[in-house]
């Protein structure tokens, strides 16, 4: 990918150039599948992080779990889940938009001091287009979707995975922003664009 490529995927509709990586192991939880889909969505978790380089956990010490995701059919089982309303600021507010817009999907991210991911909470509606889809694509799209923080608007026209021999599989180029995004070397948050060409360079060494 170019740089200018690559700086579009954290680019947000403000203009303004936001990255930041987990900096903690990532410990999920998932609520509302069958524990067939549950391995799944996990393993799918796993295969991104391990792709990334980072790192998983039992427990986080500070918050118990810090990927939460729910599978819901309808945005106003959000009001339905206790307490809910304690993690996401807003939620009537939020169950509405997300109504009135026919979304699928959304997520609310919480940051260290730094601004590295600290937590992710992650809304997934199954409706009728997603329940056709093999539970293997919608997990390893959203494991895509909560290693980073892409733009707001990174994935609204082209999924972040492609199809191979009649399967799905994160695209190569993503891959490859993905595993430069978490080298040793990169910074865990970065708000200039300059970061873009500094992932190009690891992007294109690795190749």
């Amino acid at each position: 990918m170019t740089e200018d490529e690559i700086a579009a995927l954290f680019t947000r509709g403000s203009g303004d150039y936001l990255f930041a990586r987990w900096a903690r192991p990532i410990v999920p939880v998932v609520f509302g599948v069958s524990d067939a889909t549950l391995a799944v969505v996990k393993g799918a978790i796993e295969a991104v992080v391990t792709l990334a380089g980072h790192r998983m956990a039992e427990t986080d010490p500070e918050q118990g779990a810090n990927l939460m995701i729910f599978f819901l059919r309808d945005w106003s089982e959000l009001l339905e889940v206790p307490d809910l309303g304690r993690l996401v600021e807003g939620l009537e507010l939020v169950s509405a938009r997300l109504r009135k817009e026919g979304a699928t999907q959304y997520r609310q991210f919480r940051f260290e001091q730094d601004g590295a991911i600290r937590a992710c909470i992650a809304f997934v509606r199954v409706d009728a287009a997603t329940a056709d889809l093999p539970a293997e694509t919608v997990a390893l799209g959203l494991a895509a979707q909560v290693i980073l923080l892409w733009s707001d608007h990174a994935f609204r026209d082209r999924s972040p995975l492609g199809r191979i021999d009649g399967g799905e599989i994160l695209r190569p180029e993503i891959a490859g922003v993905i595993r430069a995004a978490y080298d040793p070397a990169m910074p865990e948050v970065a708000r200039e664009a300059s970061h873009a060409l500094r992932l190009a360079a690891r992007i294109a060494a690795a190749s």
